[in-house]
């Protein structure tokens, strides 16, 4: 233990999972399909379906310079009912002169107009983007008309509608405009009067003018262009007709953007033609990514046995794209220039999967748009490790999605902060019912529902019930399914409840049975969720014997949706059972402790390493040590199960340990066991980190970011040479010439010298915020200032840093910056325990500053009071409390909440800390002899 030096009050990464997952989800929101995060604004009501479109005729006549366009749309309209209304989607910007609305009767054997029908008035409903016909005369049933609209609109500087953009020309050396549309999720009505809801899919035959220097690319290739009649430098393209198509899939790019020379084109009868639009990208760069499309567009074609509807397809690379990585639309993909330079396939097989999924097949309504993206992203993944194994995904598909549900859904209140986890959450947990269904059926049989799905809905819209139901008919026909059981029914139980269970099982050794029970997991405490009791889920148990340790049987039983079931025919009681191996299904399993003793010593073995596959050894080791955070397993069973560890060396193995090293930490920092516990983590990670050796040129991208993580908590737990090494590099940052613009110090060796170096290096990161440039991006300023308030563990720091930001009306700090400040002292104890000492300290002043302000005031309450854990904690924050009641305001609640839940976390401690410090004196003992 020579080289290992202890090092009190260190602070974990606290909310280093939480982040990680967070911009793990929230990244995949720029993608083609409809965009997750904001499909809960979309709450309008849906429009009648009297009146429906067969067709569109549309003309759109761009003005550039002034920033605006007009257009003209013929809609052919069936009645679907006896109606006197028409209802269409027009924006409250898109400007539309009533008078000069025109509805005409269409001959039912001729297709030729004649009289036009009465309009009495037209108006937008209240607060609605519909608008409203109201006929003199009522329309019958199958009748048929055209509706004939001018209207106008400004062209945006947000992706939204129809937007403009500018780039500079890698040609010409200038400033270029562009013109690009993005009709997702409901923008389409800012362009153009239709009936923008998703499942309402109609062909559309378009013309669109243009200066005659531009090109314009329309989900169709060109027809043909003539002469502008009204503006010598303007001609207009006509487009082919389109298939039938979503309002929200429209879209074409104006721009001096030119196509790819000397690029390679398929020889394949059932790939489009591929045209690649940019700014003089190298020919390199362009054949690789076009390869990508080529092997992306094959991989599906042959997975669902189906082609696109259409023989072009675009791809249009624009500099600089804002807020979009992709746009994906009906046979075209408009794309940010540095996406064609990204390393894997994965995203580009998400987007050309998009064209199948999404235009080809259609979600009926905003609300089927999870199903959409997560059987796109669970069929993408699928077919992207087809390709090249784990090694894109780097071993993180699916635990990265996986554990962020079991962590969220754990929660007493799930999803109480951000509406776009939510969003992304209910999606992922989706995406893992498919893969669980995938695991239950078969792969051929999956296969074969998947195909029928798209045969039977291509150029059509679905709803979810269509694709449960689509895979129950082929696997009843396949027998992979028993004929009394409904996909629909299993996976409605884990899409319509907020929650994920977990599966108690207890054996009876001497019967060679056991008792399983569900329940709802819950991580957080108290276990006091409403109706928990009501909650089931419909879950198939995959049992794997010690005797056969076969993985790949796909033998399972279900439990029903009831709360307790018997197995029989278990294994000798000298031997453990595995249940729900491979994370099959999103549950954990809790074992009786016989049982989880038998795989922690057999994991210990060289058998258990070799026989035991690694995600299903991640497994094992994750859920014990959840289920022992959560008070569902003794601590000193859990922290068995990482005895294994010390000689594994697969990263996957290991992505569970930091998150136990992190949340275990921090919830015991205040306790005398934690010195005794960095000391635990030192001897777990050090010969890990040495074995992996100094970076490689070249290395593969697991063992870059293994050695990133170890390195990081090792830092944090004062092993020397990571100490050593975080000095050396800060002291080049402080010899920099220009320091403000020149950062040399690795991001994992920021952290340990703001809490372990000096005042004087943390002065200079601090520093370095009230001197940073605008130039630089913002991002490398928000990270700083996290290390600056999250890693000090020198009560000075952090007083230091807080006067300036809560009792200081210091104007480099925003109000973000306070919340992000105050979000970041309160994940370590002598972050948390100044924070309090300040407001406590302060309290006139601060209350009469921040009280009216509710949202930063809850948030400073709450992170002052809510991370306490002892005894002591608990008598501060009552203090706190009984000296000021009835001063809170709005936190009133929030400090009465953290009061009960310190209560509770004190009891936790009680139990848990004397396990904790004993098993950790005894490891300690071991590696000493």
């Amino acid at each position: 233990m020579a080289k290992y030096v202890k090092m009190s009050g260190i602070k974990w990464i606290s909310g280093l999972l939480s982040i990680w997952i967070f911009v793990c989800l929230m990244k995949e929101t720029v993608r083609a399909d409809i965009d997750i995060p904001s499909l809960h604004v979309i709450s309008e009501a849906r429009l009648s379906k009297d009146v429906l479109p067969l067709s569109y005729e549309l003309s759109i006549n761009p003005n550039m310079e002034n920033k605006t366009f007009k257009g003209f749309i013929k809609i052919h309209l069936r009645w679907m009912a006896d109606s006197k209304k028409v209802n269409f989607h027009a924006h409250e910007r898109l400007y539309i002169d009533s008078r000069e609305i025109k509805l005409k009767n269409l001959k039912y054997k001729s297709k030729t107009t004649s009289d036009n029908l009465t309009i009495l008035r037209s108006s937008r409903l209240p607060r609605s983007a519909i608008f409203v016909l109201y006929l003199k005369e009522t329309v019958k049933k199958d009748s048929e008309c055209i509706l004939e609209i001018s209207f106008e609109g400004n062209i945006l500087e947000v992706p939204e509608g129809l937007f403009s953009g500018q780039y500079k020309s890698s040609f010409s050396n200038e400033k270029e405009i562009y013109l690009a549309t993005n009709m997702k999720p409901n923008h389409a009505r800012r362009l153009f009067p239709c009936f923008d809801e998703p499942g309402i899919k109609v062909p559309f035959n378009v013309s669109i003018a243009r200066p005659s220097r531009y090109i314009t690319l329309f989900n169709s290739k060109l027809h043909h262009t003539v002469q502008e009649p009204d503006l010598n430098d303007y001609v207009v393209d006509f487009f082919y007709g389109t298939g039938p198509m979503s309002a929200h899939t429209f879209s074409f790019v104006m721009s001096k953007l030119q196509k790819s020379d000397g690029v390679n084109t398929s020889t394949s009868p059932y790939i489009p033609t591929l045209n690649i639009w940019h700014n003089k990208i190298t020919s390199g760069v362009l054949t690789e990514f076009q390869n990508k499309v080529y092997v992306a567009h094959e991989c599906i074609r042959n997975f669902f046995n189906a082609s696109l509807p259409f023989t072009n397809f675009d791809v249009i690379a624009i500099p600089d794209l804002p807020t979009y990585r992709y746009m994906s639309q009906y046979g075209m993909l408009i794309v940010r220039e540095s996406e064609l330079q990204t390393n894997g396939i994965s995203e580009i097989m998400r987007e050309i999967m998009y064209q199948w999924i999404g235009t080809f097949i259609t979600p009926d309504w905003w609300t089927e748009a999870y199903i959409n993206k997560a059987l796109i992203s669970f069929l993408a993944s699928e077919l992207v490790i087809e390709i090249n194994g784990e090694a894109e995904f780097n071993g993180k598909y699916p635990m990265t999605i996986l554990y962020s549900l079991y962590y969220e859904l754990g929660k007493r209140y799930p999803h109480s902060r951000i509406t776009g986890m939510k969003q992304e959450l209910n999606s992922h947990k989706i995406e893992l019912t498919i893969r669980m269904l995938k695991h239950v059926l078969g792969m051929e049989s999956f296969k074969n529902g998947i195909r029928k799905f798209i045969s039977d809905y291509k150029n059509r819209s679905f709803k979810g019930s269509d694709l449960w139901n689509t895979l129950s008919k082929q696997a009843k026909i396949d027998k992979t399914l028993d004929k009394e059981l409904s996909i629909l029914e299993i996976s409605e139980s884990w899409l319509k409840q907020s929650r994920l269970p977990i599966i108690e099982i207890t054996r009876d050794y001497e019967t060679r049975t056991a008792i399983i029970q569900q329940k709802v997991y819950l991580r957080e405490r108290p276990h006091d969720v409403p109706d928990q009791d009501k909650m089931l889920w419909w879950i198939p148990l995959f049992v794997i014997r010690q005797d056969t340790l076969n993985f790949f049987n796909n033998t399972y039983l279900w439990m029903k949706k009831i709360k307790q079931i018997k197995i029989s025919n278990l294994p000798p009681q000298h031997e453990f059972i595995i249940v729900n191996p491979e994370e099959i299904g999103p549950f954990p399993v809790n074992y009786d402790e016989k049982n989880w003793n038998m795989l922690s010593d057999f994991l210990q073995t060289e058998n258990g390493t070799k026989n035991i596959p690694a995600y299903t050894r991640a497994k094992l080791l994750h859920d014990a040590w959840n289920l022992a955070y959560a008070g569902d397993l003794n601590f000193e069973t859990a922290l068995n199960m990482t005895l294994f560890i010390k000689t594994e060396r697969n990263h996957i193995v290991w992505n569970p340990v930091f998150t136990f090293i992190d949340q275990i930490g921090r919830r015991i920092e205040m306790s005398s066991v934690y010195k005794k516990f960095e000391l635990y983590v030192i001897a777990l990670l050090a010969p890990i980190y040495e074995s992996l050796g100094t970076p490689k040129h070249n290395e593969v991208m697991w063992k870059t970011d293994f050695r990133k993580l170890c390195k990081t908590f090792l830092c944090r737990a004062g092993y020397l040479p990571c100490i050593n090494t975080a000095r050396k590099s800060f002291e080049l940052w402080i010899n920099s010439s220009n320091p403000n613009f020149e950062n040399p110090v690795p991001s994992e060796d920021i952290c340990p010298v703001f809490k372990l170096g000096s005042m004087n290096e943390w002065m200079f990161g601090l520093e370095r915020i009230r001197q940073f440039p605008k130039l630089r991006p913002q991002s490398d300023r928000t990270y700083l200032l996290k290390m600056l308030a999250r890693c000090p563990v020198q009560h000075e720091k952090i007083l230091y840093l807080l006067k300036m930001t809560i009792l200081s009306n210091n104007s480099i700090f925003t109000e973000t910056d306070q919340i992000l400040i105050i979000n970041a002292v309160a994940s370590g104890f002598v972050g948390y325990t100044t924070l309090l000492n300040i407001v406590s300290d302060n309290w006139i002043y601060i209350r009469q500053k921040y009280q009216n302000n509710s949202n930063f005031w809850n948030k400073l309450i709450s992170s002052a009071t809510g991370m306490f854990s002892t005894q002591d904690g608990y008598e501060m924050v009552k203090s706190f409390y009984n000296q000021h009641i009835g001063e809170f305001g709005t936190a009133q609640h929030i400090i009465e909440k953290s009061i009960r839940n310190i209560k509770v976390e004190v009891v936790w401690s009680e139990q848990n800390l004397p396990i904790i410090e004993k098993w950790i004196e005894k490891f300690l003992s071991k590696q000493n002899q």
